[in-house]
């Protein structure tokens, strides 16, 4: 059915078309999907178990409107936001691009949403039918963004089975700052700390951007155990590596998500997993819209994934295509769940794969 209405949906503004998206969404005009429940794809996280390990990620349900409309769709786990405490408009329109020979999105969006207080109130009315999380950021104008993350978690740990802290948008200046080691030290601290006030035990996941340098990603390993962390996602999108994309858009400013990032995620996920091994879950977020496209983010070290790009070029039921997918490669393996496979990944395939994206192989 998508397929043949996904042109008409292109010749659309992509803004337009995602706001068309969430009011259908809303109004329930898309119908539930059908999931194929299966043990092989069950899956446990924060003491929860979930049907199956695909999620969507941050900035499809940027105000907490239609998670339980997502839910029905037959994600295992919804995370809306990015949520900053006082309401933004972002940056100037246009600011979603597709392109559509790359089965990427170019986004400067920057952090649109309706404010701390107006979300908080929505969830509270309208309770969560699956597992929600909800990821968090600074006001773009913000004195102290430290600050700012904190009044987040107090006003939503109540809310959520876990809060994601976003230190990783290309669209907010200066952000991925917090990538530094000191910086990230001061900040997580300050979140457990905070936690410890408010006598919360709420998971708290970090996400990451894709172009961590390679000194960094032991830093910030190190950094996640000592303050307790149970989730890193990896990765947000990048405004780097443009060369071999095809579209024109490629020029346009802004985090670069969809297919052409999954080799870089799997990689990254990879380097990640092998220092946190099971210490710390991974989520694999960057290329998903595959059964494929999930199992090798696990065998590289994920425990779940996310997507958001993956919807706009395979339509609203992408779910119940990749369960069955999923499915029939864990069959096929003789695999009876997938956790089995978290992190089997041959390693001295990454050695090969790493040397083909410094050669600009993939973007």
């Amino acid at each position: 059915m998508f397929s043949k209405i996904r042109s008409l949906i292109f010749k659309l503004d992509p803004e337009l078309a995602h706001s068309l998206a969430i009011k259908a969404l809303k109004l329930n005009y898309i119908p539930k999907s059908k999931i194929e429940k299966n043990k092989s794809i069950q899956t446990t996280i924060f003491g929860k178990t979930i049907p199956n390990p695909i999620g969507v990620a941050a900035g499809f349900d940027k105000d907490a409107e239609v998670y339980n409309s997502l839910f029905r769709l037959g994600f295992g786990f919804v995370e809306v936001g990015t949520i900053t405490p006082k309401k933004q408009y972002g940056n100037p329109k246009p600011r979603v691009f597709r392109l559509e020979e790359d089965e990427a999105l170019i986004n400067r969006l920057g952090f649109n949403n309706s404010g701390a207080d107006i979300v908080s109130s929505r969830i509270e009315k309208n309770t969560p039918s699956g597992l929600l999380g909800i990821n968090i950021g600074p006001n773009k104008d913000s004195i102290n963004r430290q600050e700012d993350y904190l009044i987040c978690l107090r006003k939503f740990y109540d809310f959520a089975d876990y809060l994601t802290i976003n230190i990783s948008s290309p669209n907010t200046e200066n952000l991925r700052n917090f990538h530094n080691q000191v910086e990230l030290d001061e900040l997580l601290g300050l979140i457990k700390n905070e936690k410890q006030i408010l006598k919360t035990t709420i998971p708290i996941a970090l996400k990451v951007s894709p172009g961590i340098e390679e000194n960094n990603i032991s830093q910030i390993a190190e950094l996640l155990i000592k303050h307790n962390l149970e989730v890193l996602i990896v990765s947000n999108t990048t405004d780097r590596n443009r060369e071999n994309l095809k579209n024109i858009n490629k020029l346009e400013k802004g985090g670069l998500s969809g297919k052409p990032l999954e080799i870089k995620s799997n990689l990254l996920i990879n380097k990640f997993y092998k220092i946190l091994k099971n210490k710390i879950k991974i989520i694999g977020v960057g290329g998903v819209d595959t059964g494929t496209g999930v199992y090798e983010k696990f065998i590289n070290g994920a425990s779940l994934v996310q997507l958001y790009t993956g919807m706009v070029y395979r339509g609203p039921n992408i779910v119940s295509k990749i369960s069955s997918e999923l499915i029939h490669i864990l069959n096929h393996k003789g695999v009876k769940n997938i956790s089995e496979i978290i992190g089997t990944k041959n390693w001295s395939w990454l050695i090969t794969l790493e040397r083909l994206y410094k050669h600009n192989f993939y973007v």
